[in-house]
């Protein structure tokens, strides 16, 4: 079990919406890259949806 499954839903959207304004700013490191992987795959279990693309790979 990762940190993020651990976090409840509140703080794990923060992180998600916080990782989310940094790429819109341009900075994607392939830690936020992995990071965001682990935040999106702990709120898919939890059933939480997001209206933003998660397809970053194109980026990093």
């Amino acid at each position: 079990m990762n940190l993020y499954e651990k976090l409840p839903n509140e703080v794990l959207i923060d992180f998600y919406n916080e990782i989310n304004k940094n790429i819109e700013r341009g900075i994607l490191t392939k830690a936020m890259f992995h990071e965001i992987d682990l935040i999106l795959s702990a709120m898919n279990e939890r059933g939480i949806t997001t209206t933003k693309s998660e397809d970053y790979k194109d980026v990093v």
